[in-house]
């Protein structure tokens, strides 16, 4: 079974492929890739896969616009964070769908479905695809995040976190219990997943949720100084040139 992963988290990806490849021996991987534009050339370079591992939501865009641009008809199964992309997924005539983060149970009872399914025409309602493509063009924010711990991995709930910081080329979570998390994103990425209504970027550092300020003070050189509720860093500068995007952000 030639298998393909399209997922935009390296986490997610390496823990698939290494749960497909331990638990299917006859799983080949062919790739990883992690974005529509990769998928896109990978296609029109590659013979098809037997089966898709596709997330909806990709760096440059949702795993719904690759089946309308190449007019799949290969066997998916949906990757999502989101319970209700999951159920909208599914209406595409998707084989299957798997939540993050991901649970080998779950893997394996989709696996034992595509094997039942294995050689069946899969048709895609194209007017149910375009209104998916519409209805998720809109933006939507990562509900969960994927955290490292030495070799274990787990998860936080975004409304959890209370602020997240780059440090020595590593991102880290605080959570509101006063946990540290480090987590397989950038701090620009992790930007564009967070819901902007509730956090906001203060410098190249650090993303502030507005429950992790305490406190926040006039600095010099026309800059605000915030002391945070809690965590290893008690305060954190607003850098001048976004004080003012910061204070509409606290009005709004």
């Amino acid at each position: 079974m030639r298998v393909l992963i399209i997922e935009d988290e390296q986490i997610s990806a390496h823990l698939l492929q290494d749960i497909l490849t331990e638990e299917y021996k006859e799983i080949e991987v062919l790739g990883k890739l992690n974005s529509v534009k990769g998928a896109v050339d990978w296609f029109h370079k590659n013979e098809g896969p037997d089966l898709i591992f596709l997330d909806i939501q990709l760096s440059d865009g949702l795993g719904f616009d690759l089946i309308k641009k190449l007019d799949l008809r290969t066997p998916i199964i949906f990757i999502t964070a989101h319970d209700q992309y999951a159920l909208k997924a599914f209406k595409v005539n998707s084989l299957d769908y798997i939540l993050k983060p991901i649970d080998r149970v779950e893997l394996n009872n989709a696996i034992e479905k595509y094997k039942e399914w294995h050689g069946k025409k899969i048709n895609y309602d194209q007017s149910i695809l375009e209104e998916l493509i519409k209805n998720l063009s809109k933006p939507a924010f990562r509900e969960r995040f994927i955290v490292k711990s030495g070799q274990s991995l787990g998860y936080v709930q975004a409304n959890d976190i209370l602020y997240a910081f780059a440090e020595e080329g590593l991102v880290f979570l605080i959570t509101k219990d006063g946990k540290k998390h480090n987590i397989d994103h950038k701090l620009e990425e992790l930007q564009h997943m967070l819901n902007p209504k509730d956090f906001f970027r203060v410098n190249r550092k650090f993303i502030l949720n507005v429950r992790a300020i305490k406190k926040i003070h006039t600095w010099f050189n026309s800059r605000l100084k915030v002391d945070l509720v809690l965590g290893e860093n008690n305060e954190v500068i607003v850098s001048r040139e976004r004080v003012t995007d910061f204070k509409k952000w606290l009005g709004q």
